[in-house]
């Protein structure tokens, strides 16, 4: 392993307040630490002054964000299952049982259908635990047949 790996963490300067693309393998989850090595859960977060923050599952995106004074004002970009791009993940419908990097369960649609829920909503669940990594919420979810 080289000892420097140049991982993007945060990025700074993105005035224009636009998604940046993230680098398989060069960027780092800003909640958990771990490398974002698929795109599929990606979220941003961008603070007002432009610092950018990524993420590998919408779930730890929430947690990472709940506490940070600006959480009303950061423009958040979620990449979607269905169109598979970003949008303001304000307006997207959220699922909870996807098979999310961290288990969390929530995937980002810009469609609404069914069973899925607003931003706001799942920002609730998860800050109040309600998410699959929780045995209790998932055998709830999922029922006991899945859990296995």
């Amino acid at each position: 392993m080289s000892t420097s790996q140049n991982m993007t963490v945060v990025y700074t300067g993105n005035s224009a307040k636009k998604p940046i693309p993230i680098i398989l393998g060069k960027f780092q989850d800003s909640d958990c630490g771990m490398v974002i090595d698929d795109i599929t859960y990606a979220s941003q977060v961008i603070a007002p002054d432009g610092k950018t923050w990524f993420f590998h599952d919408h779930g730890g995106m929430v947690h990472w964000l709940e506490n940070k004074e600006f959480k009303d004002t950061a423009l958040i970009w979620v990449r979607t299952k269905d169109t598979k791009k970003y949008i303001d993940g304000r307006y997207a419908w959220y699922s909870r049982t996807d098979d999310t990097p961290m288990f969390y369960g929530f995937g980002a649609y810009e469609n609404k259908k069914d069973g899925l829920i607003s931003f706001q909503a799942m920002f609730t669940h998860m800050v109040r635990g309600e998410h699959l990594a929780n045995p209790y919420i998932k055998k709830q979810l999922l029922g006991e047949s899945q859990e296995k």
